[in-house]
């Protein structure tokens, strides 16, 4: 085997480029795929498109098994391209194309029926499809057709059969003079009409344009909704857990009343012993400050403590010429005035 250092760089750099280009292509038209592709493609005629594009959902039963792959026209009719994926179809199976949104989007909706298998080659005959009527291209061409109305000339058309027939009987006139006044406010509001249509056909253009964005917002309504709702379910799950338990303890209470009336009644003593050992503590440390003050005054002094001692000499004594104690039992400090 030759090195790669000693092969042709052109030849190598060719083979390279022809490589990536069919991986390309082959990412590119994976859905054409037989085996990795879309699924099976089908094909339905349709006596208009009604708005359908390539790319809109491909439902059976309401659920996406595809999507449409081509919309084109074959003569007198639309042929609408879809592929099918993990869906039996069946040799007498209906297309309908519906409304997905408010918005004008829409999808094919399949209704497989028949008992042989479809065969892929054969188109699902117009005999067998439905179109619905596109209100948007509907108010589009009202707006162009009664743009293109001289209401003027109408007008002026109403009165020529009001004055015609002016002679009938009393309801055929009435009928003609309010058709005629319904045509003079026509003709005094041609421009307003004509802006409020223009208005109109903006609105749906806007709306139109705006479609995925609103699919976005009503998508992020249902997720909030789902999510509101699973709180909601969340929270009456934990009422009827807590009216069970609640329950429970009652059940629980009631049958084992009879133990638990005196373990709760000794309970009642030793709480009653426990109040007055805290009671008597409380008292021992009321009394016991005094002694603690004179016993810090007493040793506050530092390395010595100071003792008073009354009554160890006697009272004062004064014999005339002789006397002692004359301060008589008084502690330190403490003048003759104070006494």
């Amino acid at each position: 085997m030759t090195p790669f250092s000693e092969r042709d760089p052109v030849k190598a750099g060719a083979v390279g480029l022809t490589v990536v280009v069919l991986l390309l292509l082959t990412a590119f038209y994976s859905d054409d795929l037989p085996i990795v592709g879309g699924g099976t493609t089908y094909s339905a005629d349709f006596s208009e498109s009604a708005g359908l594009v390539p790319g809109n959902e491909v439902r059976v039963a309401g659920v996406k098994v595809g999507k449409v792959s081509r919309v084109e026209l074959a003569g007198d009719h639309v042929r609408v391209a879809f592929k099918v994926r993990d869906a039996w179809l069946g040799d007498r199976t209906t297309a309908a194309i519906r409304i997905k949104t408010l918005l004008g989007q829409k999808f094919l909706a399949l209704d497989p029926r028949g008992t042989v298998p479809l065969d892929p080659g054969a188109s699902i005959g117009r005999e067998r499809t439905m179109a619905p009527y596109d209100v948007q291209e509907a108010f589009n061409g009202l707006a162009g057709t009664v743009g293109r109305i001289d209401t003027e000339q109408l007008a002026q058309s109403f009165e020529v059969l009001s004055d015609t027939f002016a002679d009938t009987p009393q309801d055929v006139r009435g009928a003609l003079d309010g058709l005629s006044a319904l045509s003079r406010t026509i003709s005094s509001r041609d421009e307003q009409f004509a802006t409020l249509l223009a208005g109109t056909r903006e609105i749906s253009t806007t709306l139109a344009d705006r479609n995925e964005q609103f699919e976005k917002l009503l998508s992020d309504g249902n997720l909030l909704l789902g999510e509101v709702r699973e709180r909601r379910d969340a929270i009456s799950a934990l009422l009827t857990g807590t009216r069970a338990l609640s329950a429970q303890l009652s059940g629980l209470v009631a049958d084992n009343g009879e133990q638990l009336r005196p373990a709760l009644e000794q309970l009642e003593r030793v709480t009653a012993i426990l109040q007055r050992n805290q009671d008597d503590l409380a008292r021992a440390i009321e009394l016991t400050a005094p002694f603690y003050r004179v016993f810090a005054n007493t040793l506050g002094n530092g390395r010595w403590f100071d003792v008073y001692i009354c009554g160890l000499l006697p009272p004062s004594v004064d014999l005339g010429l002789v006397g002692f104690n004359d301060a008589g039992c008084l502690p330190p400090g403490v003048q003759e005035g104070g006494r």
